[in-house]
Order: structure tokens, then sequence, then C-alpha cells
């Protein structure tokens, strides 16, 4: 193939993710129905997974206290062969269907919290293994896999199978597979901090001002919402700290 047969051929496979996703949105919905409800009594969240799965599942999770400013340790994701394995591969490390439940107890995991298993093949022993554990022990479980009838599916409560089909290299489910894990867990942490109140509208009212650029956000975001000047909302940010601080403590004074 030719260097333009090969990205139309990609850019095909690619346009079909979204459709296979779609088909999950009811699957979708139910579990974030329940991690919202227990998010709201004090749980946690977590992602489990290898490789691409596990890394999917850190930048997921590492996402959520810049944008919407809740601590770290609320929504956590954890790897087969710990932090090390998200530059460079441990081999063997998710083979181990044990590892995964001992590496949820070093965050004192309760009833309360959640673990979603993210696994392409639905088959991978750290995932199966920890799901099954933290379904026995009380916890909610949910899945996302990409083949259907897996053994991953079978042990979790809230099974998601966004079935895309083969790889256009076979095998590297970093493409379509991955791709797919994405959207659906930018669509689980988005739709379970909205629903938390993470969110005014559709601005990131508690967003993190840990860079230049987000610092302007918010000052646009005070313009915009209290219809003051640039220089009033300098000040609103900078005495409170958070462009809902701001909000809030300009309108109680007004």
């Amino acid at each position: 193939m030719s260097v333009r047969e090969l990205l139309v051929g990609i850019n095909q496979e690619d346009k079909t993710i979204p459709r296979a996703v779609e088909k999950c949105l009811p699957q979708i919905e139910k579990l974030v129905k329940a991690i919202v409800e227990r998010m709201n009594k004090g749980g946690r969240l977590f992602y489990i997974g290898s490789g691409t799965s596990g890394r999917l599942g850190i930048v997921d999770a590492s996402e959520c206290p810049p944008t919407y400013g809740v601590p770290h340790g609320m929504v956590i994701g954890l790897i087969a062969g710990g932090d090390s394995a998200i530059r460079k591969a441990v081999e063997f490390a998710e083979d181990d269907p044990d590892q995964a439940w001992k590496d949820l107890q070093d965050h004192h995991i309760n009833e309360l919290d959640t673990v979603i298993g993210i696994a392409a093949s639905g088959k991978t022993p750290y995932v199966v293994g920890g799901i099954k554990e933290a379904a026995e022990a009380g916890n909610l479980t949910g899945c996302i896999t990409c083949n259907p009838h897996t053994d991953l599916a079978k042990h979790a409560q809230y099974p998601i199978e966004v079935i895309v089909g083969p790889e256009f290299v076979t095998g590297s489910t970093r493409m379509k597979s991955g791709t797919a894990q994405k959207l659906v867990l930018n669509m689980i942490s988005t739709a379970v901090m909205i629903q938390l109140g993470r969110v005014k509208g559709n601005k990131m009212v508690d967003m993190q001002l840990s860079n230049n650029k987000l610092v302007e956000r918010g000052i646009r975001m005070l313009i915009e919402e209290l219809s003051i000047d640039k220089e009033k909302a300098v000040t609103l940010l900078q005495r409170h700290g958070s462009v809902r601080k701001a909000i809030k403590e300009h309108l109680k004074n007004a």
C-alpha cells in the first residue's frame, strides 16, 4: 500500500468507532447513574487495566482534578506492572489474576467505591481477576471491552462491550479498540462530573488555575457570566482563587 492508501484505510476503519460506541449508550447510561449514586455518598472511581487500556484509564483519571477541581484520590487509574508500566511494558504483569485486587487494597478500597476494568480482549487476567474480586467484595463493577461474551463482561455488573471489529493492523488494539475505550471513558467521567455538579452550564468552573492559559480562560468566564470588565474579573479571580467562588461571592455582594 502507498502512504495515501494506508491513511485512507485507517481513516475508513476509524469512522466505524463512534457508531459502535453509540450502540452502547444504554449500558453507559446505567453505569454512570450507578457511579453517581455511590460517589454522592463519598465513593471513589477506580480504573484497572494493562498496556494501552491501563494507560487510557490513568489519563482519564489524571485529568479529573485539573478539569473539575476534585481531589486527586477521587478517580484513580491503576495499571498492571505499576507506574513504570505507563512508559515501558512490564513483562507478564498482566498475567497475574490476583495483583489488581492487591493494588486496590493499597488504596483501602471500600464498599462505596466503583471499579471499572478496561481490556480490549476481555480476558486479561489482571483485569478479570480484579473485577471478580471487587464484585465479590461488594463493590460496584463495570467494564469496557471490545469483544462479545467475555469473562470480563461476565463478572462485571455493568458491562460495556464496544464491538469495533478487526484492527487495521491485526491485534493492534491501541487503534480502534483504544479509541473506543477513550471515547467511553470520556463519556463516563464527563457525565459523572456534570451530575456531581462540577460544571456550571458547560463551563469548567472548578478547574485548577495551574497555568496562564487556564487563568485567562477563568477571566473570560467571569467576564461572560457576570458582564464585568477584565480588570474586575482579574481582581475577583485573584481574590477567590476559583471561578465558582468568584461568581458566588460577586452575586452575593451585588
